[in-house]
């Protein structure tokens, strides 16, 4: 007779029925973008719903979650949202916020770099702000520093910097450009979580640090971001934007609430808001992810170096591209295997890149290629010309990127990616 309380039978069979189907899911392609759920994930889903903690308010797990992210990188202040997106703009949003002692104003500019993802950039238009484009480096697709130095004004406010697919720029020269210039830094660490540059973690070394755990990152909630900050006040107002605009969880929420005494506390708006609020199984699973973070970044290394082994050392590889190296001082996080298509093959991308994903390898752009090329951008009064970017052209042109897993691959699977690989460049 089975001795297991039945409350958790159906909690084994979900899992078996999980692994099952996912496992026959991986068998046919290699994905650019896929998470591993083990049983550990699973069982943290489960806790959250038998304890009954599934919540928009904050629980538990999203409590822990927020204190163990923030304590890694630095922070006094880890806030858990929705997303990596919805981080983003909460970081624009606290910037100009009234509530702000030290608030950026309407036309204030903010340097972004060119080769990024929208919800990098839009945020600066949806606060007010005036974007100014910045090249990138050709070698490593992050931000290049000399075309940095040129774009700062007498109007340049913030830096939105990205750290690019798992690197990053040269901190060290970086970091004294901005305090020679008094700039505000936001890093958007969404791609590189677990990355140093120097034995520094990534995400601490800005006024704003964002994260991702989007089910192909380093760690996965399915769905879900962090902002961390390094104040108070900043932490009240983007606990006031994440949910409504209300005064729940703000450390003054007593003395608030004494002063508006004809309204119902429980029900008090001092603020605009939205609703970025994470839930509990959310955090459960990233949770269960974080403390395998440093095992995932071994692992995505080691697939990383396998593959590029096996393709470098095989009779038919004839230096169809050129794969993305780390700067000096940097311990990447590898977001995904980049690479660059020799100028021989460039009239022949789209049918290689084609010919990849049929053959089961998914391929995607370098973040979404050099984004003064984006129609949406045609609408907003946006004056820089993409022409005047060579580097991002260049990285647009012949850049593209395939998934790495937190699972090593076999050898038949590695093998399997080369012959793909080879195969794509016969068109």
């Amino acid at each position: 007779m089975d001795s297991k309380p039945p409350k958790h039978r159906w909690k084994e069979n979900f899992g078996d029925t999980w692994k099952v189907a996912s496992g026959k899911c991986q068998e046919t392609r290699v994905f650019y973008a896929q998470a591993i759920y083990r049983r550990e994930e699973i069982d943290a889903v489960v806790d959250v719903l038998e304890n009954k903690s599934l919540t928009l308010m904050g629980g538990p797990a999203v409590a822990e979650f927020e204190s163990r992210v923030a304590c890694l990188f630095g922070k006094d202040v880890g806030l858990m949202v929705n997303s990596g997106s919805s981080a983003n703009l909460l970081a624009f949003q606290c910037l100009i916020n009234p509530y702000r002692k030290k608030r950026l104003k309407k036309g204030d500019e903010v340097l972004v770099p060119s080769i990024c993802w929208p919800t990098s950039f839009w945020p600066i238009i949806q606060s007010g702000l005036k974007p100014v484009f910045v090249d990138v480096d050709r070698e490593n697709y992050n931000i290049d520093l000399k075309d940095l130095k040129k774009k700062i004004s007498n109007k340049t406010r913030a830096l939105m910097l990205i750290h690019v697919l798992g690197v990053c720029t040269n901190m060290d020269k970086l970091m004294k450009i901005l305090n020679k210039n008094k700039i505000i830094l936001i890093e958007d660490t969404c791609e590189s979580i677990g990355a140093k540059y120097k034995n520094k973690f990534l995400g601490t070394f800005g006024d704003f640090s964002t994260f991702s755990f989007y089910f192909s990152h380093q760690i996965s909630s399915v769905e879900g971001g962090m902002i961390c900050c390094k104040n108070k006040q900043d932490e009240d107002i983007i606990k006031s934007l994440r949910s409504h605009g209300w005064t729940k969880d703000l450390s003054n929420q007593r003395k608030i609430e004494k002063k508006f005494k004809d309204s119902n506390k429980n029900f008090l708006f001092i603020n605009s808001g939205f609703n970025f609020r994470p839930t509990d199984i959310q955090a459960a699973i990233g949770l269960s992810q974080f403390n395998s973070l440093n095992n995932f970044i071994k692992i995505r290394k080691v697939n990383r170096n396998k593959i590029i082994k096996k393709i470098m050392t095989d009779k038919r590889w004839n230096n169809q591209v050129r794969f993305v190296e780390k700067n000096d001082n940097i311990e990447p996080s590898w977001f995904g295997l980049a690479m660059l298509l020799n100028k021989k093959f460039k009239h022949k991308k789209k049918l290689i890149l084609n010919k990849l994903d049929k053959l089961g390898i998914e391929n995607r752009p370098i973040i979404s290629g050099n984004f003064l090329k984006q129609p949406a951008l045609r609408k907003y009064n946006i004056n820089q010309k993409s022409k005047n970017f060579p580097n991002a052209n260049h990285v647009h042109e012949y850049g593209l990127f395939v998934g790495l897993k937190n699972k090593i691959m076999s050898q038949i699977e590695i093998e399997k990616f080369a012959n793909i690989f080879f195969k794509s460049f016969i068109v």
